[in-house]
C-alpha cells in the first residue's frame, strides 16, 4: 500500500464489511482516476465483485487485457485474506485463461482462502460470466501475512475497521461464494 493523502473532505471507502480511508490502489481505490474502482464484498468466507469492464481495459478488440484480469483476481484473493483478519502481500499468482473475458459484459470475480499456514496463505479465485456462469479465468495464489507490527501500522494508516452495520453488510453480500467446482 502507498502513503497517499486523501483530499480534504474525502469520506471513507466502503468494501462491504469494512471501511477505510480513500486511497490510490489501482484495483479498489477511488482516488486513482485510471483505476478499476472495484466494488468489493468481503467477509471471512471470501471476496467477490461484479463489474463490466470498459473498453479502455481491452487487449485484443472487445477482449479484456490479461493483466487486468490478473489484477482483478489478485484483488479478490487479497481481500479474502483481509476478510480473515490479516493482510498479506502477493508472493505468487498463477492464472489460467479458459475463455476470452469480454469488455462491456457483466463478469463476477470471486476469491477465497484454500489453506492458511501461519504466514503463507493459499488462495484461489475465478472470473465467471455473470449471466451464464461460464468460467472465464481461474487463479491460485500465495500471500505472505504481514508481521503483526506492520499489520497494526497498516490498519492505523488506512483506518481499516469493520462496518458496524452487520445487517446492511449481510444484505449487500449477495450469494455465498462457492468453492471451485471439482
Amino acid at each position: 500500500m502507498t502513503s497517499e493523502v486523501a483530499p480534504s473532505g474525502a469520506s471513507s471507502t466502503v468494501v462491504a464489511g469494512y471501511r477505510f480511508e480513500p486511497h490510490h490502489c489501482f484495483a479498489c481505490g477511488e482516488l486513482n482516476e485510471h483505476g478499476l474502482h472495484l466494488q468489493l464484498h468481503a467477509d471471512e468466507t471470501g471476496c467477490w465483485t461484479e463489474l463490466a469492464l470498459p473498453p479502455r481495459f481491452q487487449g485484443w478488440e472487445s477482449v479484456a487485457h490479461g493483466g487486468i484480469a490478473c489484477t482483478i483476481l489478485d484483488e479478490v484473493m487479497a481481500w479474502s485474506v483481509i476478510g480473515r483478519g490479516t493482510w498479506g502481500v502477493t508472493a505468487r499468482l498463477n492464472a489460467a485463461f479458459r475463455r476470452p473475458i469480454p469488455v462491456g459484459r457483466e463478469i463476477r470475480a470471486e476469491g477465497w482462502v484454500t489453506e492458511d499456514r501461519r504466514r503463507a496463505i493459499h488462495t484461489a479465485g475465478r472470473i465467471v460470466d455473470a449471466a451464464t456462469g461460464d468460467v472465464l479465468a481461474t487463479a491460485d495464489g500465495v500471500f505472505m501475512a504481514v508481521p503483526p507490527e506492520q499489520l497494526a501500522a497498516l490498519k492505523a494508516r488506512y483506518r481499516l475497521r469493520r462496518d458496524d452495520d452487520r445487517a446492511s453488510v449481510d444484505e449487500r453480500m449477495g450469494p455465498p461464494i462457492a468453492a471451485e467446482p471439482a
